[in-house]
């Protein structure tokens, strides 16, 4: 029996960076990730099989970005199902509140 692929092997590599509120809470993790996805849900898939858990803090269970993540491709804001082609750049960044 083969081993279960962690990575979509035919999805384009891209650059996912994550905020140190985010990374401090991952042993190990590293705020600059290369990984494959086609869309920003596989990214957050890929995160969580490479840190178990750290899906769970960027999405809720409906699934959705959490309230108060934001996640930018190439500049612009994204949902679970955008896109990514070859050598984009996923920013992964919380938002803050306060008064």
């Amino acid at each position: 029996m083969a081993e279960p692929r962690t990575e979509p092997e035919e999805a384009p590599a891209v650059l996912v960076r994550l905020p140190t509120v985010l990374t401090i809470l991952f042993p190990g993790s590293s705020p600059r990730v290369e990984l494959r996805a086609g869309t920003v849900a596989e990214a957050i898939d890929g995160l969580n099989q490479r840190w178990p858990g750290m899906g769970d803090r960027i999405r809720d269970s409906s699934p959705a970005i959490r309230r108060h993540i934001n996640i930018f491709v190439d500049g612009r804001k994204a949902r679970l199902e955008t896109r990514l082609a070859p050598g984009m750049e996923v920013f992964v960044l919380t938002a803050i509140s306060g008064g």
